[in-house]
């Protein structure tokens, strides 16, 4: 019995460890879209700063959006006892997901403040649905009760349990309005993504 479960928390701190590393490589490719202004006097550097201000919100969004993301990985991670192939699959959704985020965030650095900004968030915010849902039914798989055995190493009615199942409800119902948002209004869907972010960046009452 110990052999076994020695097998599954490896083969869980190896799903772990790859997805870390793709969260890695996303979030680092985000600083490319920061671009240094040479060969400008003092009064220039400061106006082609200033002018790079989409490039800012862009980064700062995907940034913390990714970041909470990952934080959110490593609590669900935390709570599982092994993986099973289904599993393996949606956290292949959901990183397939999070090595995209660069694309849409280079559109809206290039795009905000543009007649293309439409286009630039409306993508942003379909890859933020699409995310969302992928980490949804990700932690929809693990923590269901006809697991069996079960893929967590806590009680399916612990508290952390229950109040991430509480969370994970935001997501699917908050970006898909985001992303109606985005049609009407680019700048202000750019802003409550970056709010959205900031919102998950606590942990919820419950969850260490």
């Amino acid at each position: 019995m110990s052999e076994r479960i020695e097998k599954d928390e490896k083969e869980t701190a190896r799903v772990e460890a790859f997805s870390d590393g793709v969260f890695a490589i996303a979030i680092t490719l985000l600083v490319l879209e920061l671009h240094v202004p040479r060969g400008l006097d003092p009064a220039g550097l400061r106006r082609a700063l200033l002018e790079e201000w989409p490039s800012y919100v862009a980064f700062l969004t995907s940034f913390l959006t990714i970041g909470i993301m990952w934080v959110n990985h490593h609590r669900i991670f935390g709570l599982l006892r092994r993986v099973d192939h289904t599993t393996l699959v949606l956290n292949g959704l959901v990183l397939l997901g999070v090595s995209v985020v660069p694309f849409p965030t280079s559109l809206v650095a290039d795009y905000l403040g543009t007649p293309g900004a439409r286009i630039a968030v409306v993508t942003y915010a379909a890859v933020a649905v699409y995310i969302s849902l992928a980490f949804t039914w990700l932690w929809r798989h693990i923590s269901s009760s006809r697991r069996t055995p079960s893929l967590m190493r806590v009680a399916l009615d612990d508290s952390a349990v229950r109040t991430l199942h509480a969370q994970y409800r935001l997501g699917p119902l908050t970006y898909p309005l985001l992303l109606g948002l985005a049609f009407w209004h680019p700048s202000l869907a750019i802003v409550l993504c970056l709010v959205l972010a900031l919102l998950f960046l606590f942990p919820p009452p419950g969850v260490k």
